[in-house]
């Protein structure tokens, strides 16, 4: 499961946005220190903050085209693409950091300018000084690179499940395929994604204020004020980095210390509540965690708006009473499957074999299913199922109700007009340019004042994008055969318009509001109705609905931090092509080597607090259930309907709150976001859990204490300080999972002692047989 975060958040609708109460995402001391731009008025709009927040300056003399941007950009995809693939197969999902990325190329970039000679044949290598072009272009390559592929989860779970191992050729390909699949949709609906001022993809804005404040200017204070910056960086680098080596390896304790656990060392519910250190092994309640490679997870605390928090916390609780009152009152015969699992079980609470239901063509046979028995789930991941289909539906109503502004100017490019405009300026010719950029002038509203001073470069034309979207296309229908997945050539055409409708929707949400959903249930649900019996064939239909709506969402999201940052389009094209194809290679082949060296780990129910196959089994539990099962377990009247219900039942939710603060606003009942809310009711169903109450800790130290009290510290060193923990801990992840966890060939664990239990959960929690 992919624990994307779900609320980076700086502004909704025009009257939240409006409100001097509540402290914004920059207020105006923010705005100051990273901008030096005096703000002595409440940021109304979208266009308001993108010109106030960051630079919309250009210098058009700055070259990305350099040999340090490809040389740094390589070795940071190459670090990236490895880093994910690892982190793709551990116990708690994490993100490679867009943010230590950034910093860690300035660095480099600034010290091969320091080094380097710029005369002679020197001067190709060392042109003159590092620039911000030449930082975005990396930070986007690298980027690209730093994500784990989809397609490594279906080939993983083939070889984990079908005992079934595609040739190397058809692998490659098909990751290619379908990480360029949705590049290429993405990359056809910029004008209606990327370029109004409306789409404002807040969650990069932190990164680009960061480069205009490395970038700016060169006067002495600001020389000296990135001095103090990135000492602290180096600081903060340097000690988490040397730190990192305790809980990673030599003092694992600290990945979750428990006092309940070591009181009460013999007591199963203690582990189910107070537990966490291990993969599975518990909630996590009140345990301390001193390990950032977790705190930090999926999204960096210092960087989570207070007022996303307070949403997150709400449904972290939630999560915790229903958990426990699920497996308790033994709803769904929960006491009979471990307390948090994501994999498939017989009644009786053994691992469910499906190749005994499937026949030598991998679909399912009702004979072998019926000798069988239909498979169970643990109650909390059925949980999990429910609160993130509410979530999904929830989030329609919300949008509807509070960002109604908002959703009407995202799609007017839909109205007749709109339409027409769109078709009359599209142009099919390789060599030219999109006739809409010539389309843009001054008055016109919606043109991003950003991207009008990216009229001056040459764009990526469409017929760019409709060739990567073609070749895609091809490869993809040809590899559905060829790795014999069990999909028709029509399903395929149905996920892939399935995932073009999805990113107009959500594309243009997440482009709004930051806000990025799990649609993977949903897409598993048509899938399974459109397939049934088709285990392998649901697995691809994801692959190609669910990831294009990712992939295209990183590419508008990439090619907005080109903007903002005025690098030309075409440089932006060639570093995520680049670092897409390249961090495919390196997915692909260290999927390989993890499953070579840890496979009896990824598949065990509960995993070890370095390797875990969370994330293959729960693909693979879904695609069974689903795609071969779909109608026995979650249609009307079946053991599992209200997974299916929950659809209907969410569009329901946010209507309550937004009733009473219609009607009582001085309850704040706009404060809460009930799609976060029922989306982290089932969060805590897998991996390390440990790590919440540091979470939380450090988020409200950050945005609350640190951002009030001391708001011009904040502006200035807060997310750098972020970064630095970030990174100095995923340099050390990266080095000791090949250097003592096996990422390439045996684990050796540090010798038992009171700190290392290595015979049980690390922090004294008694052990639940699975």
């Amino acid at each position: 499961m992919e624990k994307v975060e779900l609320a980076q958040e700086l502004s909704l609708s025009r009257d939240e946005k409006a409100k001097v109460e509540e402290p914004s995402a920059y207020n105006k001391s923010d705005l100051e220190s990273t901008t030096g731009t005096d703000v002595s008025e409440v940021l109304s709009d979208a266009r308001d903050l993108v010109t106030h927040v960051i630079t919309v300056e250009d210098d058009p003399t700055l070259n990305p085209w350099t040999f340090r941007s490809f040389f740094i950009g390589i070795g940071l995809s190459a670090f990236g693409g490895v880093l994910a693939e690892i982190y793709y197969f551990k116990p708690q999902t994490v993100l490679v950091s867009t943010m230590f990325l950034a910093i860690i190329s300035y660095i480099i970039g600034i010290f091969m300018e320091t080094i380097i000679p710029r005369y002679g044949w020197f001067r190709y290598l060392n042109p003159g000084p590092f620039n911000k072009k030449e930082n975005a272009f990396i930070v986007i390559m690298a980027s690209a690179a730093a994500n784990s592929a989809l397609g490594t989860e279906v080939l993983a779970v083939q070889r984990l499940y079908y005992n079934i191992t595609p040739n190397g050729g058809a692998s490659i390909f098909l990751l290619f395929s379908s990480q360029l699949l949705g590049y290429g949709i993405g990359g056809l609906m910029r004008p209606i994604l990327l370029y109004p001022s409306k789409m404002l993809y807040p969650g990069v804005l932190p990164l680009v204020s960061m480069f205009d404040a490395f970038y700016k200017d060169n006067s002495a204070r600001q020389i000296e004020s990135n001095k103090k910056r990135l000492r602290l960086f180096y600081i903060a680098f340097s000690f988490i980095f040397v730190w990192e080596l305790f809980p990673e390896w030599i003092f694992p304790l600290l990945t979750g210390f428990s006092i309940f656990c070591l009181a009460d060392q013999r007591s199963p519910d203690f582990t189910r509540i107070f537990g966490g250190s291990n993969g599975n092994e518990g909630l996590g309640l009140l345990s301390v965690c001193f390990d950032w490679q977790y705190i930090s997870g999926g999204m960096n605390p210092f960087t989570i708006p207070l007022r996303a928090q307070v949403s997150n916390l709400i449904g972290y609780l939630l999560c915790m009473v229903v958990f426990v009152a699920v497996y308790y009152k033994n709803i769904w015969d929960a006491k009979n499957f471990p307390f948090l699992s994501q994999t498939l079980f017989y009644e009786n609470g053994s691992v469910y074999n499906q190749t005994l239901i499937l026949n030598s063509d991998n679909i399912v046979d009702k004979t072998l299913l019926a000798e069988q028995g239909l498979p169970f789930y643990a109650g909390t991941w059925i949980v999990y199922l429910l609160s993130s289909n509410i979530g999904m539906a929830a989030t329609f109503t919300h949008l509807l109700l509070w960002n109604r502004q908002d959703l009407r100017g995202a799609w007017s490019w839909a109205t007749p007009t709109g339409v027409r405009k769109l078709w009359a300026n599209f142009n099919w010719k390789f060599w030219q340019d999109d006739g809409v950029r010539d389309q843009a002038n001054e008055a016109d509203e919606e043109v991003d004042p950003h991207y009008r001073e990216m009229l001056k470069y040459p764009d990526a034309p469409n017929s760019w994008y409709m060739v990567v979207l073609a070749a895609a296309f091809i490869t993809a229908m040809v590899i559905i055969y060829k790795t014999n997945s069990t999909l028709p050539w029509w399903g395929f055409i149905i996920a892939c318009l399935l995932g073009s409708l999805s990113i107009l929707f959500f594309g243009s949400l997440y482009a709004m509001t930051g806000l990025q959903f799990i649609i993977q249930p949903f897409i598993q649900m048509i899938g399974g109705f459109l397939h049934p019996g088709k285990p392998m064939a649901n697995m691809y239909f994801v692959l190609f609905g669910y990831n294009s709506v990712n992939q295209a969402q990183l590419l508008l999201r990439d090619l907005k931090i080109a903007q903002y940052t005025k690098l030309p389009p075409r440089a932006a094209f060639t570093a995520q092509i680049i670092g897409t194809l390249f961090g495919s290679i390196l997915n692909y082949t260290l999927m390989n080597s993890i499953i070579d060296n840890q496979r009896p780990i990824l598949l065990s129910v509960e995993g070890t607090n370095i390797w875990s196959g969370q994330q293959p089994q729960q693909y693979n539990s879904q695609a069974v259930a689903w795609g071969g099962l779909s109608h026995e377990l979650f249609a009307h009247g079946k053991r599992y309907q209200w997974v299916a219900w929950a659809y209907v039942l969410g569009l329901f939710v946010p209507v309550p709150f937004w009733i009473v603060h219609r009607y009582l606003p001085k309850l704040r009942a706009d404060y809460l976001y009930t799609p976060i809310i029922a989306y982290y009711i089932g969060w805590l169903c897998v991996g390390i859990n440990s790590s919440i109450l540091s979470y939380f800790t450090i988020a409200w130290t950050s945005q609350w204490f640190l951002r009030t009290r001391y708001p011009k510290w904040f502006a200035k060193y807060n997310y750098i300080l972020g970064a630095a923990l970030d990174g100095g801990t995923q340099v050390m992840v990266f080095i000791l999972s090949f250097a003592v966890q096996g990422a390439a060939g045996t684990s050796h664990l540090f010798p038992a002692w009171w700190g290392a239990n290595q015979g049980g959960n690390y922090d004294r929690c008694a052990q639940i047989a699975s």
